[in-house]
């Protein structure tokens, strides 16, 4: 079934699209909330950058104008004042661009790691709060990729792409201004040029971002299958699927390197091609400097630009030329690094898009106002609410209708009344199920595979909500529960076992995080997890790392059935507890857990059907429908599907 679910979900997202509309304001918007005035500071620093080294160009035409030919025919001494304060003003501009250049590469490192920071927080706190549903209908692996690939893709973005980009179109805008400063003419012929190179920029860049976006989605589909993959590797090895998990690997592994290599070859030609046309637009506006300067020697053919205005129409010297080249071979450049962050700015908005996808996802509704209190009995035997622990719980009911509020004492009372849902509109798994747990009952339920086992218990602590029905807490509906209280009344132990990195200690606090070193210590002898833990090498302060594999499945299960234990509730639910334990160890866990279960209400899913004999209820499942319900001695009596798989005349699937 993983493997299964892992396969839909890599496919329904290579189909996903790439880009949203709007990513890119919304990335501006999202800096700037945090960085508003380091940008304005990097938006100055760009503009003194960017104009600083293209400003001493107009000085270019005095150089030559001014002090070159005066200089050729009255020698040094009679431009020496003039040649100083041009050398003076050329190293001033120089220095004011290259302390630019060095303050916002500075500040942009800043903004670009505070903004990662900022992204995969959000990112966290929000998956922190989606439904259960959102991780069962997604693969581990692509959400993964979310917070490395994408956001490493939003880093080269915002710390590269996007002030090149900015820093280059400044650099082409100021250039363009001052060269209508010198001729029109000839600004017109480089804006020409300029447009053929932006049409294949379009064409050969747009070919290189889009495989680029295709190979981020390749490369979080190959992960999320790497990911499931190493989780699976037992399975792979019992059944010998290593050669079909190549096989399934190549496939991922060829659609990446085909979107990469496609890329990288449009990407590391689009370079070539603008460096030869901006060496041609040099050459060819040389030619036309050179025509119109012939023309104006020969014909008397008057330039016409900006500069005009103040020195009349006159001919074109090499005073204007020279400095015109320059700036056309730096406006060039500034092109071709512009055509350069194409393909990463395509990536980087495609990460940016994922990222905010993550940030957008619904959360998980909540319009609980019924909320777990700490409470104390009164003389008269009235609840009211208390700040200190007491063991004694309540539901605080604050009625809309009449502003009343009332404390009902948390039992452990639960009722299911005519219950039907589906975790799809189209196939529906439970169909009136009806059933009640008094408090300090054990019910059992049993049933094959797909019956709707897990999924009543998934219903209870509100991990999805039903689609008709009624469940009842000590009488209250569940809707009206705040979630987080309603599963704080609840201890919990899984059929996978989930440990983190951290102590033994640590782990079992995970139930109560209040809990004190006694009380964890009481938890794991009642789980009869104790003796083992004292055999490790440093007791309850052994380190647990990568989901606790320097412990047997056993082990793992104890203290996870220790930390259920410490959460100390009124209701549990027990889903194949025992299902990874031996049996030996399961002879001490079922005496630990019957001292657990006892005064608490329990639901108990097994397919030992040895460990629900002493239920009070047993319900037998089919198909979403409970067919069988009673005691194991009735059951038994009645000779019905419970008997049957009790003596082993069919088993469950």
């Amino acid at each position: 079934m993983a493997g299964m679910k892992g396969g839909r979900m890599r496919g329904m997202a290579m189909q996903k699209g790439a880009i949203k509309k709007g990513t890119f304001p919304r990335l501006l918007k999202y800096i700037f909330k945090y960085y508003k005035w380091q940008l304005f500071a990097v938006l100055v620093c760009l503009i003194v950058s960017a104009g600083g080294g293209l400003i001493s160009s107009l000085f270019m035409q005095k150089n030559i104008d001014d002090i070159m030919n005066p200089g050729i025919v009255g020698g040094y001494e009679s431009v020496k004042g003039r040649l100083r304060t041009f050398i003076i003003v050329m190293a001033s501009c120089y220095f004011l661009a290259l302390l630019a250049t060095f303050t916002y590469n500075r500040i942009m490192a800043v903004v670009t790691q505070g903004t990662l920071y900022h992204a995969r927080r959000d990112m966290f706190d929000k998956m922190e709060t989606l439904p259960v549903k959102f991780f069962d209908t997604h693969a581990h692996g692509e959400i993964m990729s979310t917070y490395t690939n994408d956001t490493d893709a939003l880093r080269q973005l915002v710390g590269q792409s996007i002030p090149t980009l900015l820093s280059s179109s400044l650099t082409l805008l100021v250039a363009i201004s001052l060269m209508l400063w010198y001729s029109v003419i000839m600004s017109a012929v480089f804006v020409l040029c300029c447009v053929s190179m932006f049409f294949v920029v379009k064409k050969v860049g747009g070919a290189s971002s889009k495989y680029m976006v295709a190979q981020q989605r390749s490369l979080g589909s190959e992960e999320g299958f790497v990911e499931e993959m190493m989780k699976g590797q037992k399975v792979m090895k019992v059944f010998t699927h290593e050669e079909r998990a190549k096989a399934d690997f190549d496939k991922y592994n060829e659609q990446l390197y085909t979107d990469a290599k496609n890329a990288h070859v449009y990407g590391n030609v689009l370079g070539p091609i603008l460096g030869n046309l901006g060496n041609f637009t040099y050459v060819f506006l040389a030619i036309c400097g050179g025509l119109l300067f012939t023309l104006g020697a020969n014909s008397g053919v008057k330039n016409i630009g900006i500069s005009s205005f103040k020195t009349g129409l006159v001919p074109i010297s090499f005073g204007f030329i020279i400095p015109f080249l320059g700036m056309a071979r730096r406006s060039t450049q500034a092109v071709n690094e512009m055509s350069q962050q194409v393909s990463m700015i395509a990536m980087g908005l495609a990460g940016a898009s994922r990222v905010f996808d993550m940030m957008d996802e619904q959360p998980e509704t909540d319009d609980g106002y019924v909320t777990l209190v700490n409470a104390k009995r009164g003389e008269n035997g009235e609840l009211t609410e208390t700040t200190e622990r007491t063991d004694l719980w309540a539901w605080k009911h604050l009625h809309k209708a009449t502003g009343e509020i009332t404390y009902t004492e948390l039992k452990g009372d639960i009722v299911l009344d005519h219950v039907d849902f589906g975790y799809t509109p189209e196939k529906q798994v439970l169909t009136d199920v009806t059933l009640y747990a008094r408090p300090g009952q054990k019910i059992a339920f049993v049933g094959a595979t797909g019956a709707g086992k897990t999924t009543i218990t998934n219903l209870i602590n509100r991990f999805y909500d039903i689609a008709d029905g009624k469940i009842r807490y000590d009488g209250i509906n569940i809707n009206k529960i705040r979630k987080d209280d309603l599963r704080r009344s609840l201890g919990i132990v899984l059929q996978d076992t989930n440990l983190f990195t951290g102590t033994v200690m640590e782990n079992i606090r995970y139930g109560r995080l209040d809990a004190t070193d006694e009380e964890c210590i009481a938890a794991a002898k009642l789980a009869n997890a104790h003796d083992f833990i004292t055999r490790l090498p440093h007791g309850y302060e052994t380190m647990l790392t990568g989901n606790g594999a320097n412990l047997s499945q056993g082990q793992r299960q104890l203290l996870s059935i220790a930390r259920a234990a410490v959460a100390d509730t009124p209701a549990m639910i027990l889903d194949e507890a025992t299902s990874s334990i031996d049996t030996r160890t399961e002879a001490l866990v079922q005496d630990g857990m019957d001292k657990l279960m006892k005064g608490r209400t329990v639901f108990v899913i097994a397919h030992r059907l040895s460990t629900v004999r002493n239920a009070d209820a047993i319900m037998v499942l089919d198909h979403g429908r409970i067919i069988e319900r009673g005691t194991h001695e009735q059951l038994i009596a009645q000779k019905g599907v419970y008997y049957q798989l009790y003596t082993g005349a069919f088993e469950l699937e």
